[in-house]
């Protein structure tokens, strides 16, 4: 039941309520003014001079009017997204599966801390970015981020805890920062997201009516309105949503960029069983093809349009040979329209005369006379054809409920509400991306973007990556998922890929080369950074208390998280192969084939060090406190200077 508010009614709320539904565009969000811990205060309000204008049937003076999006605390969202973070990723081998091989990832942490982590690693590597994010329906959660922060309090913490610890919060339409929220949470990880795309990179987003116009919006700010590739309506609820108060809504959307479209490919859809059949010739040199009428149909189809693309063709009548020089005795052909008006050909002279070996001359019989044909083949550069994908998704497939029985037939019960269907992933990923392209999805919820890179790598033999990323978020404690033993979203997304992975190489067993297919993944973990807070402030203890710290890594650290926080510093790939040998009793590590080796073991001699240059690594990197002796130490960089001169040397 309701609770006694036990005063008297706001009048002000009440009027602006009122306001608002008869001039809903003059309804804003503003900062009301500040917590006493610098937090901003969000309530509902009216544009003053919005409803100005509305009342008046002249033009209101007022501020200077520009085209813009903008909202509380956007300059804040905008600064949290280049704040610097003192935090790491941890190797867990235990969750893992095949960690010393595979080139998989599965980080778990907040994906705003792993977006930047992988700034540096990853900058520019991923082709392709798919996520599924809270819609703000009123009823999911958003990341609470806290923008009252200075750099020193948010390098502990990187932004992301209130003071009761919590990280998600429940964004209720009678917020008053209801869209404010949803925005400050987007924007930093759309923002750092963009960075890691690859220069004909693409993102897709999948998004419903409560913020497709805001989730645009935000794009065209960040990656530029002319990057818009598509924003497609997938039909993915046929029989509506029956809670919907008028209409069933039975879609949603599917809203792409890429990172440049002037170097973007957008791969095509495989043709079906009926259109193959459309290629039923046969040439000698290149295999199958079809025939297309030279002459422009459709628009801009008139001579007087392009008047450059309208010459003739001469057709020797014996032989059926082209040329584009008159030859007496030769047959001449323009392009003509059916309604007697001069129309123009789809290639110019230049392509025509390059390409004459494609063209085909055949006699119509109804006109009696040479039209002209292009021989479409099915495979070109070693790729079969392909259709354009459309903006409308209208397949059973594609439906919520195919998502939901599917984790429900792999891991045995109904842990998942509404996982997106893999069919849907498979396509988005047949889309943007090819072979050995990264795939990175930072809202992986019940990993369905893995199963998806799996399966296609399996049906056309590409060797595709994936990075999954997502915060623990515990289960509801009387959940079906909670009484299975998933006690958070990571453990039922990382149990779907060990299933998933088993079953496609089952499913494609007869296939010879199945046995390569990476069904693999690293399970990476968001930490504090390893090293004692005297590292990143010396200058804030004494002398006497920084001897203290005679080792500033902290003491429950392993080498292996040594290693990876030196990968990441050193933009070493996260999946890169890592070995592990002893010289002269010590570990080191040898990470992608050479390029940087690591040994952290303490007492590190000149023997191991000489070993390690001989290598001629590009990066080699020790401990501070490890090296033996101060004579050690003295020749570390004749060592050096003596076998490896190059060698790139650093030191914790």
């Amino acid at each position: 039941m309701d609770k006694l508010t036990m005063h008297s009614v706001n009048k002000v709320d009440e009027n602006i309520k009122k306001i608002g539904a008869l001039f809903p565009n003059a309804l804003t969000e503003v900062i009301k003014g500040y917590t006493e811990d610098g937090t901003a205060i969000i309530e509902q309000a009216i544009d003053f001079d919005v409803l100005k204008q509305e009342l008046s049937n002249v033009v209101v003076e007022g501020p200077e009017e520009r085209y813009q999006f903008t909202w509380p605390d956007k300059k804040k969202s905008i600064l949290l997204a280049n704040s610097p973070i003192a935090k790491t990723l941890r190797p867990c081998r235990g969750e893992s599966v095949d960690f010393d091989h595979t080139e998989n990832l599965y980080i778990e942490g907040d994906n705003l801390d792993v977006l930047k982590l992988l700034q540096e690693t990853y900058l520019g590597k991923v082709k392709m970015i798919y996520i599924d994010p809270p819609y703000n329906t009123g009823n999911d959660f958003v990341y609470e981020d806290d923008f009252a922060q200075d750099t020193h309090e948010y390098l502990a913490n990187s932004g992301q805890y209130d003071e009761e610890g919590n990280r998600l919060v429940q964004n209720t339409e009678s917020n008053g920062r209801f869209h404010t929220d949803w925005l400050n949470m987007m924007y930093p990880r759309l923002k750092l997201a963009k960075d890691l795309l690859t220069d004909d990179g693409v993102i897709f987003i999948s998004i419903d009516d409560n913020e497709v116009e805001n989730i645009v919006k935000i794009c065209n700010e960040i990656f530029g309105a002319s990057n818009c590739i598509s924003k497609i309506v997938v039909k993915n609820n046929p029989r509506g949503r029956q809670s919907d108060p008028f209409v069933a809504t039975v879609h949603e959307y599917l809203v792409c960029y890429a990172k440049n479209k002037n170097q973007c490919v957008i791969n095509g859809k495989p043709l079906s069983v009926e259109q193959r059949q459309g290629f039923n010739l046969k040439d000698s040199s290149k295999g199958s093809y079809r025939l297309l009428g030279l002459r422009q149909r459709g628009s801009a189809s008139l001579r007087e349009e392009r008047p450059e693309m309208y010459f003739p063709i001469y057709v020797n009548p014996s032989t059926q040979e082209l040329s584009l020089q008159m030859k007496e005795g030769w047959c001449c052909v323009v392009p003509q329209k059916s309604d007697g008006r001069d129309g123009r050909w789809m290639w110019g002279k230049d392509k025509c005369r390059n390409e004459i070996d494609r063209l085909v001359a055949k006699k119509v019989e109804r006109r009696g006379e040479y039209d002209i044909f292009v021989k479409d083949y099915l495979i070109t550069e070693n790729r079969e054809r392909t259709r354009k994908f459309k903006t409308i998704w209208d397949d059973k497939n594609y439906n919520n409920q195919n998502g939901t029985q599917e984790v429900k037939r792999i891991l045995g019960g109904n842990y998942m509400s509404f996982p997106k269907s893999r069919f849907l992933l498979q396509n988005i990923c047949t889309m943007g991306s090819i072979d050995n392209d990264i795939i990175l999805d930072f809202f992986s919820g019940s990993a369905t973007t893995a199963h998806a890179v799996m399966q296609l790598n399996a049906e056309d033999g590409g060797n595709r990556k994936f990075i999954m990323v997502q915060l623990p978020e515990e289960t509801d404690e009387k959940s079906e998922a909670f009484k299975a033993g998933y006690k958070n979203i990571c453990a039922i997304g990382k149990e779907r890929i060990r299933r998933a992975g088993k079953k496609i190489k089952e499913d494609n067993k007869d296939k010879g080369d199945i046995e390569n297919l990476d069904v693999g993944f690293r399970v990476l973990k968001v930490d504090s950074t390893n090293m004692q807070d005297v590292y990143y402030r010396p200058a804030e203890y004494k002398q006497d208390e920084i001897l203290l710290f005679a080792d500033n890594i902290k003491p429950d650290r392993t080498p292996e998280d040594l290693l990876f926080q030196v990968m990441l510093d050193l933009g070493v790939l996260l999946s890169s192969k890592i070995e592990e040998t002893l010289i002269a009793g010590k570990e080191v590590f040898n990470v992608a084939e050479g390029y940087l080796m690591a040994c952290f073991d303490s007492d590190v001699t000149s023997e191991v060090i000489t070993e390690i240059a001989k290598k001629q690594p590009y990066y080699a990197v020790f401990r501070d406190s490890s090296i033996a002796s101060d004579s050690v130490a003295a020749n570390f960089e004749q060592i050096f200077a003596t076998y490896s001169p190059t060698t790139v040397r650093k030191v914790l």
